[in-house]
């Protein structure tokens, strides 16, 4: 019985390539189920195999537990039960009593084949993960070994299988038993039965991966790969740049009459590939993922991190692309969000947006037309430039001089205060009257503060105590009365 053990396990550790002791241990664990039968009442009960003779011993054993808790019938001593077995023993301590071993026969063995077949599943998968857990974005090499209507397992050797999804095929690939087929590992499931490695041939990484086997520069880190974007099946773009001035790097990608870019595009049922040069300038790089198509015109705005890109009337179609692919693509790979026009198109929005800029100015700055329409000539558009500008760069235009420049700047600042405090909720919908804008030592920010509170026009104000108003933030008390007492004024007249 003991050399059946031992014969055993070695061969189910051989075949299995699984380590002996968990063998052992589900052998033990099956004499344990087996020797449980023989107790009417529950039993704890722990056998020991000896790892070098195949022997092994079976012991019984039981908890100690507390009087005030109820002792469950064959497994916990009471203080009492425990104290006639051995008066050193305590709460919480195990009693344990060597019992006749099960034999290791049909019964026994039946157990054990059903618990060593679980536990070497669990090594098994336990083996996989570790292999594997490394090499998550890496490109495998597999033979497809099943195929149904929801997904392709891929079989990678050593028991590792891979799920392929059909929503993560290529196109309309059609696959069949046991064809070759690369994957990029997307994912280890680890609390899942079946294929543990969840794997794509739609993910950007595929492409890279691909383009690294085919292009020896990129292997050997002279050209980097900046990014990738794929509508898989159909066409891709990736972003190349070379760290040897000598090496062009989107020549070196397309290869001799196109063989590299070509053998790439294979691998993924025909897939189009675009090969653009990288560029540390966001625009250039918009204007190099645009390509085929030229671009006119690029305006950044940094703050909606977007870009408006100006075309041809007649490059229009090829710069957006069937159903958007192309500026869909460009976006992705670069980053940024992409707005494709006509020159016409974006003449009109620029006219339309200095149009806007100079009515703003006019309004918030109370200034007139033609100064507004020399900031704005000037590349001035917002409200934050003005205020925030040096004085000496404004003080530069023509026609201007410190004191307008200064001047511009605060009423700039307290326009940009009061919209603010408008968000914040802080301003209500009530308007400070004219009087009350235009009277000496008033500003339009403290003016709609104490509009907020109310106090609308000159009168109002005039029929206010210095302890009324001197909670408004930034107002001292001295302010305060000197306002109160311009607005009575009228009163003395």
């Amino acid at each position: 019985m003991n050399k059946e053990i031992l014969m055993v396990t070695e061969a189910v550790s051989n075949e299995k390539g699984v380590e002996r002791d968990i063998i052992f241990e589900a052998i033990e664990q099956a004499l344990e189920m087996a020797t449980k039968k023989r107790f009417e009442e529950g039993a704890n009960i722990r056998v020991v195999i000896d790892r070098e003779t195949g022997g092994y011993e079976s012991f019984r054993w039981w908890e100690v537990v507390a009087d005030d808790v109820l002792a469950e019938l064959g497994t916990q001593f009471t203080t009492e039960e425990a104290y006639e077995k051995d008066p050193d023993l305590s709460v919480g301590d195990l009693y344990e009593e060597r019992v006749e071993n099960a034999k290791f026969g049909r019964i026994a063995a039946q157990a054990a084949k059903q618990v060593i077949v679980q536990r070497v599943k669990e090594a098994e998968r336990e083996i996989i993960v570790d292999r594997f857990k490394h090499r998550v974005g890496e490109l495998l090499n597999g033979t497809v070994k099943k195929v149904t209507r929801e997904h392709v397992v891929i079989d990678f050797g050593d028991n590792a299988e891979g799920l392929l999804p059909r929503e993560q095929l290529v196109g309309r690939e059609i696959f069949r038993i046991n064809d070759r087929t690369r994957t990029i590992l997307m994912a280890i499931r680890e609390d899942t039965r079946g294929p543990q490695l969840l794997v794509s041939r739609i993910s950007p990484e595929m492409l890279i991966q691909l383009f690294r086997i085919e292009v020896p520069e990129i292997a050997e880190g002279v050209i980097e790969i900046k990014g990738a974007a794929r509508d898989p099946g159909q066409r891709a773009k990736i972003a190349v740049k070379s760290k040897d001035a000598r090496i062009d790097p989107v020549g070196a990608c397309v290869g001799m009459r196109g063989a590299r870019v070509q053998a790439v595009s294979n691998d993924l049922d025909d897939e189009r590939v675009d090969i653009v040069l990288w560029d540390d300038n966001p625009a250039q790089l918009v204007i190099n993922a645009m390509a085929p198509a030229e671009v006119g015109s690029i305006v950044v705005d940094e703050e909606s991190h977007s870009m408006d890109v100006a075309v041809n009337e007649e490059n229009l179609a090829q710069a957006i692309g069937k159903g958007g692919q192309n500026v869909r693509l460009a976006s992705e790979l670069t980053g940024w969000n992409i707005n494709v026009m006509t020159l016409q198109d974006a003449e009109d929005k620029q006219m339309q947006e200095a149009t806007d800029s100079v009515n703003t100015f006019m309004q918030e700055l109370d200034i007139g037309e033609d100064i507004a329409i020399m900031l704005v000539e000037e590349g001035f558009s917002s409200l934050e430039e003005v205020a925030y500008v040096s004085l000496d760069e404004m003080s530069a235009i023509e026609g201007f001089d410190q004191d307008l420049s200064q001047e511009l700047r605060i009423r700039a600042k307290d326009a940009l205060l009061t919209m603010a405090l408008a968000s914040e909720g802080k301003l209500t919908s009530s308007v400070p009257a004219d009087d009350l804008l235009n009277m000496e030592g008033m500003d339009k920010v403290l003016a709609h503060k104490l509009a907020a509170k109310n106090i609308i026009t000159m009168e109002d104000l005039a029929e206010q105590a210095v302890d009324d108003i001197s909670d408004i933030d930034d107002l001292s008390d001295q302010r305060a009365a000197e306002l109160i007492m311009t607005a009575r004024a009228p009163w003395f007249a």
